[in-house]
């Protein structure tokens, strides 16, 4: 990636040991030109701008439940198995490619990227499809910047994602659960609203390999599948993708996966969610708590049919 593609900043992450002299010190520059090959190791710290703009104003959920029950299904359906499948999960080298309708097809190296973006801390409700929720400090950049960084045609109306593909380090993608590789796809409104986070962490730290790293998605007023992981390929397009969800069960899983919790999943009610960590369960809130932001970028749809 050339120097030019994305625009240096200040706000760089944390390593254990800094570039002495003068200059480097003014600008922040990391000793080593990126991260550690393994960042599941919970311990490396990020350097983040803390945003309170979206922040609910809730009780966090502790950073032992949000990373020890998870979904993420490339490495396994059950919950709580994931960690320990995912302990050995490479995130170095790490690439995301960019193509489809943008000025022209590059590719990122992710610690050049995050060296050059300006990181922040945000703290989102993030609403899972099980009537399970959490409330996490997430660490990362806007997707709207990084889209203005792939140059992106006039005729690009959505961007598709694309997860990681590999069946030696992601088991689950050995059963039939689900397409693969794991892909889902935002309208580009959607994609360049500043709610919209490309996470490379959370808590403060480097994003544990059971939580998505080293990339994923944040679309914290959509339903948890459509925050994809370990991102690989971006691509602009002219019309709707074809996500994992939609292929696997159209009935169940829609496009837009706006909360709205008055329409039941066919298996479950959505009205209510309970926290993970705690016990009673608390009503939903339509757009999952975001309906102030993101409400008008539905106007005139019918939310029920495109749920």
């Amino acid at each position: 990636m050339d120097s030019q593609e994305v625009t240096p900043k200040d706000v760089y992450l944390n390593r254990r040991q800094f570039v002495t002299g003068a200059t480097a010190t003014a600008l922040g520059i990391l000793a080593t030109g990126g991260l550690s090959e393994q960042q599941g190791e919970a311990g490396e710290k990020l350097s983040a701008e803390k945003r309170t703009d979206y922040a609910p104003g809730e009780k966090q959920t502790t950073y032992k439940d949000a990373s020890s029950y998870n979904n993420f299904y490339e490495f396994s359906t059950g919950k709580e198995d994931v960690v320990a499948l995912a302990k050995n999960f490479k995130t170095r080298p790490w690439t995301i490619t960019v193509e489809g309708l943008v000025k022209r097809p590059r590719t990122f190296d992710i610690d050049s990227l995050i060296r050059r973006s300006p990181l922040e801390e945000r703290i989102y409700r993030f609403r899972c499809v099980e009537a399970w929720a959490m409330v996490l400090p997430w660490v990362g950049f806007p997707l709207v910047d990084f889209i203005k960084t792939c140059e992106p045609l006039s005729k690009a109306a959505f961007v598709e994602f694309v997860t990681l593909h590999d069946t030696i380090q992601m088991p689950g993608q050995l059963r039939d659960v689900i397409p693969w590789p794991y892909v889902e796809g935002l309208r580009m409104d959607e994609a360049m609203h500043p709610l919209t986070l490309l996470a490379i962490g959370m808590y403060g730290k480097i994003l544990p390999n059971q939580n998505g790293a080293p990339i994923r998605l944040v679309v914290p007023w959509k339903y948890g599948f459509k925050s994809i992981k370990s991102v690989v390929k971006i691509r602009f397009t002219d019309h709707m993708p074809t996500t994992a969800w939609v292929m696997a069960n159209p009935g169940e899983y829609g496009f837009y996966a706006n909360v709205n919790p008055e329409v039941d999943h066919p298996r479950w009610s959505q009205a209510t969610e309970r926290r993970l960590g705690e016990f009673l369960r608390r009503k939903t809130l339509p757009f999952n708590g975001y309906a102030k932001e993101v409400a008008s970028l539905y106007q005139g749809m019918d939310l029920r049919k495109n749920f």
